[in-house]
């Protein structure tokens, strides 16, 4: 009897135990379900004043005219070519046909200006003249490629003409038939006169005054007068007054003497 009241009353305290469990464990859930209706209604208020409280947008309305000219579709057509083919054709030309060009300097000649042997050359400078009246004075001769010293500038340097003694105003003359090929006043050798006597030979009068009998272009016979000394060879201005003449054969310079004297 005493186990079954023992036992009995274990059994009522048990009863009581999970009763109460139970009932807090509904109060909990009421709550919970309480908490989440709340919350749910919440959610429900703010998206509901955020769809129907949002700020009107101020649209610009703007007058755009409707085209009026029609739209044109652009294509591209594509064109095939033909591969371009070069043929080489190897051409000989007759020997009759090939022709050799001539230098402006030498086409200019006229073929009546040009003396035709070296026979007729030599006989043109053998009828030379002397350059003034007396020529038996020299200053300073031709150096021939020699180094000799410039009084006036104090170098050493090749004298490529020949200086002849004379007064300032004494007439020059030209030595051989030709033409006046050039006329400058140079810096250093001061008015210049240069005849091209056609055979290869040219004569250069160096010094002379600004009054000239001659200008570029004409044609000189030989003795005819072509202008006078004038001192105005700055390069040689330390030695008396005198005329420096130079003179070339093909274009290198030889001793002006060798000419006169024949």
């Amino acid at each position: 009897m005493k186990k079954n009241e023992l036992t009995d009353k274990n059994y009522g305290k048990c009863s009581k135990g999970f009763y109460a469990a139970l009932g807090i464990s509904a109060v909990m859930i009421g709550a919970a379900c309480l908490f989440a209706h709340n919350q749910g209604d919440k959610l429900t208020d703010i998206r509901h004043s955020a769809i129907t409280h949002d700020t009107a947008v101020d649209k610009r309305v703007t007058n755009i005219p409707k085209a009026t000219t029609p739209a044109y579709r652009v294509t591209t057509a594509v064109v095939t070519a033909e591969p371009f083919r070069t043929e080489i054709t190897h051409i000989t030309l007759p020997a009759a046909e090939i022709t050799v060009d001539v230098p402006p300097a030498e086409a200019d000649v006229a073929a009546s200006e040009v003396i035709p042997d070296a026979e007729a050359a030599a006989a043109t400078m053998q009828d030379a003249a002397a350059p003034l009246a007396d020529i038996s004075k020299i200053i300073q001769p031709f150096s021939g490629g020699e180094l000799v010293k410039n009084e006036t500038t104090g170098s050493w340097q090749t004298h490529n003409g020949t200086d002849f003694s004379a007064e300032i105003g004494a007439d020059v003359y030209a030595v051989a038939n030709g033409e006046v090929s050039a006329v400058k006043n140079d810096p250093l050798w001061g008015v210049t006169v240069t005849i091209d006597h056609k055979n290869g030979y040219t004569t250069k009068y160096c010094g002379l005054g600004s009054d000239l009998a001659v200008q570029q272009g004409d044609i000189v016979e030989s003795g005819s007068t072509i202008g006078a000394v004038g001192g105005t060879a700055d390069i040689e201005s330390a030695i008396a007054s005198h005329l420096h003449i130079e003179m070339t054969h093909n274009g290198s310079y030889i001793d002006p003497m060798t000419v006169l004297k024949s």
